[in-house]
C-alpha cells in the first residue's frame, strides 16, 4: 500500500524535535485539497480582483505542478509553506508586507520570473508610483 500525502503530513507534523520542518508553533498540515479550497477561498474574500486572479492562476499552477510529487519531504515542505500563506492572507497580515529576498532567490532557480514580475506590476499600480520597473527590467 502506498502511503498518502495525508498520512505523511500527519507523521512528519505529530513527529516534532528535530526532524521536524518547524517545530514550532505546531500546527496539523490540511491535506492538498482542501488546503487549495482554503486558498481560493480566502483569495475571493481577502484580495482585490487584479491580486486575485494572479494570485488563483498561480496556485493552480503550482499545485498541478506538485500533483505527482514522490518525495515527502517536499510535499511536506510544500504545503506547509501555502498553509503558513493562507493564514496570512485570511489575517489580513501581508498588507505592506514586502517579498522576502531570500525567498526569491531561493525561487528564482526553480520558478519562471513571471510571478515575480506580475506582482511588482500589481504592487505599483496600487501605489501608485509612476518611476516602477518590475524586476530585471
Amino acid at each position: 500500500m502506498r502511503p498518502s500525502i495525508r498520512h505523511l503530513a500527519q507523521a512528519a507534523s505529530a513527529a516534532g524535535g528535530a526532524n521536524a520542518l518547524r517545530p514550532a508553533p505546531m500546527m496539523a498540515l490540511l491535506p492538498p485539497i482542501p488546503l487549495y479550497r482554503r486558498l481560493l477561498r480566502a483569495h475571493r474574500k481577502h484580495l482585490p480582483s487584479e491580486m486575485r486572479v494572479l494570485g488563483d492562476l498561480y496556485i493552480k499552477a503550482e499545485f498541478r505542478a506538485h500533483r505527482n510529487v514522490d518525495n515527502p519531504a517536499h510535499m511536506i515542505g510544500f504545503l506547509t509553506e501555502w498553509q503558513l500563506y493562507a493564514q496570512k492572507v485570511e489575517g489580513e497580515a501581508w498588507k505592506g508586507e514586502k517579498i522576502d529576498q531570500a525567498k526569491v532567490e531561493k525561487m528564482s532557480g526553480m520558478h519562471p520570473p513571471f510571478p515575480i514580475y506580475y506582482l511588482a506590476t500589481i504592487e505599483c499600480r496600487f501605489t501608485n508610483e509612476s518611476a516602477c520597473s518590475p524586476p530585471g527590467m
